[in-house]
Parts: C-alpha cells; structure tokens; sequence
C-alpha cells in the first residue's frame, strides 16, 4: 500500500535529480519507491477490472 509519505518522498527524489541529481542510494530507493507505487497502482487496477460484472448475456444481446 502506497502511503503519504512514500508520495511525499517520491516527489522529493523527483525535485532532487530534477536539481543536483541523485546518489547511487538515493537513485536505489526511487526505483523501489516507483516499483511499490506502480505495483500499488496495478494491484488496484486489476481489482477494479475483477469486480467488473456482465449483466447482458451476450447471447441474447442485441446490437441497436
């Protein structure tokens, strides 16, 4: 789960590379901060389309 403070922390790392660059740890936790944040965002994707239901049977459907 992504929280506000691995936000906050992700932005500060952006504003810093953007600025004097980065350290080799501090590039390290930027891409662990980026890879949790996109998990975070594709586990919530995935859940969303999961919980899509079909109420037409596509059989009976018709096109109007």
């Amino acid at each position: 789960m992504i929280t506000k403070e691995m936000i906050t922390r992700i932005n500060e790392l952006a504003r810093k590379k953007r600025a004097d660059g980065l350290t080799a740890e501090e590039t390290a936790e930027q891409k662990k901060l980026y890879a949790a944040y996109l998990a975070s965002i594709r586990g919530q994707m995935k859940n969303m389309l999961d919980s899509i239901e079909f109420v037409d049977d596509p059989k009976t459907a018709r096109l109007h």
